[in-house]
């Protein structure tokens, strides 16, 4: 069966129903592949494949628990794919880092555009080409804030984190919140907000299939300590975290400088006051009209899904 060929993310209960919950996603995935091809196509039709760039990319990782909205490799490590005739070879292979921040500077120069002094980010031209570039992209910088309205007071879960070929480092500056949102209900999303509604997520919540070592429900919805330390090319996964592992102190000494400098380079405002309230409070939408805000069909919405998910409550995961 298909399922059987299902490689389940250790964070992941490998159990049926969590395979044919991967199934789904991987449909969608070649759906968004063929759908590509078609404009691929479509561009050759009107002669305009050789004068346009094409990137593949994704907005996040895949909508799992523990991955989307988190600063872990499922939740960060994006695809990317470019094609540009002539100018990069078929089937080079890059492993430097490149960030999203990277592709203003890129498209401004591959249109001949001077890049602003002021502009976030570096071309990523010679890179993809397979040359050696003269930046540092050895590691690469993350950060998140808020994802979701997923707590009382819609406060954030603020992170920074570093990533380099072989380790990750990330911080938390608010460890007394949840990081994937408030247990009790919060009327606009439901509990456990910044997770996506499945069954990967209602199994887990649920605590449906613990027989395995790991504690899924601790590693997904727990509170989570204010510096995590991963060896990445040992624990491919980031389920065990080395923060407090002596062996590991001068690594994350070196990485905690790392990053805060990045910080401080950038004008983060954690850099100074690392719990500073200004992002639970700013409004990213200021001529947003709440008025139709149906909040009653969003109870409703969300009763739904409470009753859904107490299923899993007396259920195994069996599927036919």
């Amino acid at each position: 069966m298909l399922r059987d060929l299902v490689e389940v993310p250790a964070f992941l209960p490998d159990v049926d129903c969590v395979r044919n919950d991967v199934l789904d996603y991987y449909f969608e995935v070649e759906r968004f592949d063929r759908e590509c091809g078609n404009i691929i196509q479509q561009l050759e039709a009107v002669g305009e494949l050789e004068n346009t760039i094409i990137v593949m990319t994704s907005d996040n990782g895949m909508p799992f628990p523990r991955a989307k909205a988190n600063l872990y490799d499922y939740g960060t490590r994006m695809p990317l794919a470019i094609y540009w005739k002539d100018k990069i070879e078929a089937g080079t292979v890059v492993n430097d880092f490149i960030s999203f921040v990277d592709f203003a500077p890129s498209f401004l120069e591959a249109a001949g555009i001077e890049i602003p002094n002021n502009i976030e980010g570096s071309s990523f031209w010679q890179t993809v080409n397979g040359k050696k570039s003269k930046l540092d992209r050895s590691r690469v910088f993350m950060e998140r804030e808020r994802h979701a309205n997923v707590r009382k007071g819609d406060l954030s879960y603020p992170c920074r984190a570093i990533r380099t070929h072989d380790f990750l480092y990330i911080r938390n500056f608010e460890p007394a919140r949840y990081p994937a949102g408030d247990p009790n209900t919060h009327v606009s999303v439901g509990q456990y907000g910044d997770v996506a509604n499945s069954i990967s997520k209602f199994l887990i919540m649920n605590r449906v299939e613990e027989t395995e070592p790991l504690d899924y429900f601790k590693l997904t919805f727990e509170k989570r300590p204010a510096e995590e330390l991963y060896e990445v090319q040992k624990d491919t996964f980031q389920l065990y975290n080395l923060a407090d592992d002596e062996q590991y102190a001068t690594t994350l000494k070196t990485l905690r400088k790392e990053l805060q400098d990045w910080m401080v380079e950038t004008n983060d405002l954690r850099a100074t006051e690392p719990q500073t309230i200004y992002w639970d409070t700013v409004r990213y939408t200021p001529k947003y009209q709440f008025y139709d805000f149906d909040l009653e069909a969003k109870i409703r919405n969300y009763n739904m899904l409470k009753k859904v998910g107490n299923r899993f409550d007396s259920l195994k995961c069996v599927v036919d």
